[in-house]
């Protein structure tokens, strides 16, 4: 039954990422950022309500109000697709930080093209480190939220990784607050599996952590610290201890 559904909700997928590549993207490049985020997105939003209805799948969203009108920097563990399409809804409009070649994927890679994410070369570490820091503030400053996953790639359910600063450095450069995010999505939507599963997926927003006057270090302790036992509330599979090597990655500044 879970392929099945798998294969319904792969063939609305890509029918709806078609459609929306014939209707949507033409006009965009002539429309604001602001508007061009709403136009796109509503691929989105059908993405999500179509997982829900294909793959049986119910979601469950906290805290959204604590995302108010300023930018900030949202950091969010990374499992699979799911969040990165949800996560453009909450805060629109909103820059994420991705690997680059995802910007060659036919009508999906230009779309995001439109919605000047900061694109990465993971390849060169150090270059694609600059590369955050000097985009993501520029970001900010123009009125976007910033959406890094600290992990670097997708962790599956029950795993850990270190996380990696580079949020915690743009936003206390910046002045800006953190809002750490926590899901369980890859326990519904595999990363490395292309069968879905029926189930909850449970979304939690915390509350904005200050920056100004601390350390990235220190910001990004809590964050995790925060992240970490939400997902010890929320996951249905068991979270691992911490070990010496997940401490948080230093990073050149």
């Amino acid at each position: 039954m879970n392929v099945v559904r798998s294969i319904v909700f792969y063939i609305g997928y890509f029918a709806a990422m078609l459609v929306c590549g014939v209707l949507f993207l033409p006009p965009s490049p002539f429309v604001p950022l602001r508007s061009r985020y709403l136009l796109l997105n509503l691929y989105n939003h059908f993405i999500m309500a179509w997982f829900r209805i294909a793959c049986g799948v119910r979601y469950e969203i906290s805290g959204r109000e604590n995302l108010s009108g300023e930018p900030v920097v949202m950091l969010a563990n990374h499992q699979s697709e799911w969040e990165t399409v949800y996560l453009q809804l909450l805060k629109p409009p909103v820059c994420t930080v991705l690997k680059k070649e995802l910007l060659s994927i036919p009508i999906f890679g230009w779309a995001l093209r439109l919605l000047h994410p900061i694109a990465l070369d993971r390849s060169k570490p150090a270059r694609a480190m600059r590369q955050v820091l000097s985009q993501g503030t520029a970001r900010l400053k123009e009125g976007l939220t910033v959406l890094i996953f600290p992990e670097g790639t997708r962790v599956e359910p029950g795993k850990r990784r270190r996380y990696n600063k580079s949020g915690t450095v743009i936003a206390c450069r910046a002045g800006v607050p953190v809002v750490p995010v926590a899901h369980n999505a890859g326990e519904c939507w595999p990363g490395r599996d292309w069968v879905k599963r029926p189930g909850r997926i449970s979304l939690v927003v915390g509350e904005p952590i200050p920056t100004l006057g601390r350390t990235p270090e220190e910001v990004l302790v809590e964050v995790e610290s925060w992240i970490e036992a939400r997902l010890m509330e929320i996951s249905t599979v068991p979270r691992p201890a911490p070990t010496q090597s997940e401490a948080p990655q230093t990073l050149p500044e």
